[in-house]
């Protein structure tokens, strides 16, 4: 129901813009988010965005000032805009969806999209 897509290989301070496309059913109401999972580390969020105000979003402090996370509701789609990248944000990127924000931070997700992977090469 939550499908990620957009990711590749970038250089480092390059750009690169991921997807997470929501079907099967409405998303209103509820917290979309990106987290992601670098080799041989846990997994950590990174950016969220209410469905209903898109004004309302969290950054994670690596993705704070570099990402963008924005969404359009009549595609049902959440988007990560990824600027600056660094070798450090090679990963596994996972979009997410849960019923408030706290919830949503803390892995207590209602739905899981696949992963998408980021490499970033130095």
């Amino acid at each position: 129901q939550l499908q990620a897509s957009g990711g590749g290989l970038v250089q480092t301070g390059g750009s690169l813009r991921l997807s997470c496309a929501a079907s099967g059913r409405t998303f209103s109401g509820y917290v979309m988010g990106w987290f992601r999972q670098a080799p041989g580390q846990e997994r950590e969020f990174v950016a969220a965005i209410s469905w209903s105000d898109s004004t309302v979003t969290h950054y994670s402090d690596s993705a704070e000032g570099r990402f963008t996370i924005s969404r359009d509701n009549a595609k049902n789609t959440v988007y990560l805009e990824m600027n600056s990248v660094k070798p450090d944000d090679t990963a596994v990127y996972y979009c997410a969806a849960a019923t408030t924000v706290y919830r949503l931070r803390a892995g207590s997700t209602d739905y899981w999209g696949q992963g998408t992977l980021v490499t970033v090469s130095s």
